[in-house]
């Protein structure tokens, strides 16, 4: 069985502490997207858990990042943070319907992230599941699932997302459960565990670790990892040196720099 396509990257690209410090000095805001989509092979866009944005703005993000990147997207939070998410399907087809198909090949995961005072309802959970599409406009989508309560950590919870194929995301933190039960065909990690004190986000042996773990999830799928939160103005920089550690180890190979 051929290895998965590894993708490394980030939450979001307009951040200002990265300006100087990830992003050259001096380059324009507009510019700042095209510039992160060429240092790592994946971002993971934020906005969308708060808004919601036009055909034209979706077609745009496409047009400035190259052809091999691929986007993950946080739901919207009308969809995941509410008391039941039996009846969160209205507000996954207003999501999923404001134009993120324009896309097209660079649509990665959809990351469903729950309330962390939402508790795990089997019934309930299922519904939800059974809710997400498979694909839009033609477009297969991908679904991920991240929980933040302690009781999703049980067995029956896993068996839902494996029987319609959703990721649990490993949410490497120490303020929520992280589960590493394999679900789906592709594996999605966010990495929340970034100190701003080193320089590299991360110590090497912690990267050293990662670089194994990712690697074995590779073994069986696509893998979206994103360093994410935590000391933020970190994360880029974790990023690249887990992107160097693979190096021609992995699929993913760091792109050299350049301003579009």
């Amino acid at each position: 069985m051929a290895a998965g396509r590894i993708r490394i990257g980030i939450g979001g690209w307009s951040f200002p502490p990265w300006r100087g410090v990830f992003y050259p000095k001096g380059l324009a805001q507009a510019r700042e997207l095209g510039f992160a989509s060429r240092a790592v092979s994946t971002i993971e866009i934020n906005g969308t858990y708060y808004s919601t944005f036009s055909r034209e703005t979706w077609r745009k993000w496409r047009a400035q990042t190259p052809d091999d990147f691929m986007f993950s997207v946080k739901a919207s939070r009308f969809a995941t943070n509410r008391k039941r998410l039996d009846e969160a399907g209205p507000a996954i087809a207003k999501f999923l319907g404001q134009g993120m198909a324009e896309l097209g090949d660079k649509l990665g995961p959809i990351n469903w992230q729950l309330a962390a005072t939402k508790r795990f309802d089997a019934e309930e959970m299922e519904a939800f599941l059974h809710a997400l599409p498979r694909e839009i406009d033609g477009l297969s989508l991908r679904h991920a699932v991240e929980v933040r309560h302690d009781s999703f950590t049980v067995p029956k919870f896993a068996a839902l997302a494996r029987k319609y194929k959703v990721a649990i995301v490993y949410a490497e933190s120490p303020q929520f459960p992280c589960i590493t039960k394999p679900t789906a065909p592709f594996t999605y990690a966010r990495i929340m565990t970034a100190r701003e004190s080193l320089q590299r986000g991360l110590k090497s042996a912690e990267l050293a670790k990662l670089k194994d773990r990712v690697s074995r999830w590779a073994r069986r799928g696509d893998v979206f990892i994103y360093f994410i939160a935590a000391a933020k103005v970190r994360n880029p920089a974790a990023a690249k040196s887990l992107i160097e550690l693979l190096g021609s180890g992995g699929t993913t190979a760091p792109r050299r720099l350049r301003t579009p």
